[in-house]
């Protein structure tokens, strides 16, 4: 998947906001001030996603498949870093990104979401 593709796809899911982490060379996608993943690259820039991922799946998800990692500079239980050039099938990508989308929503306070459920979304630059 592309990255404009997944840029898309991400800012799609209701209440979305997105920034550019500079220092990174990252972009970030938030729900409720929470992020939910991030576009960059590993040491070597190579192109990758990093997703929250409920602990048990996100350690299947590293058995299956090669291109998916412990989360890059992130805690290794929760986050999964998937390279953008993995052979994964058609539809886990976006699955992942509405799981972590899911997980990150369901531990915001009940305010948070709900004006995040009502809110626009934005983009950030």
């Amino acid at each position: 998947m592309q990255k404009d593709t997944i840029h898309a796809f991400c800012l799609k899911l209701r209440g979305t906001t997105h920034d550019y982490k500079e220092e990174w060379q990252a972009d970030r996608y938030h729900i409720g001030g929470k992020m939910f993943a991030m576009m960059g690259g590993d040491a070597t820039r190579k192109p990758i996603i990093t997703l929250k991922c409920e602990p048990s799946r996100a350690e299947e998800l590293r058995e299956t498949y090669e291109g998916i990692i412990p989360g890059y500079y992130m805690n290794k239980t929760h986050w999964n870093s998937i390279y953008m050039d993995a052979n994964i099938p058609e539809g886990l990508l976006e699955n992942l990104i509405q799981h972590s989308y899911d997980l990150v929503f369901a531990k915001l306070t009940k305010k948070a979401q709900l004006s995040a459920s009502h809110s626009n979304n934005s983009e950030f630059l």
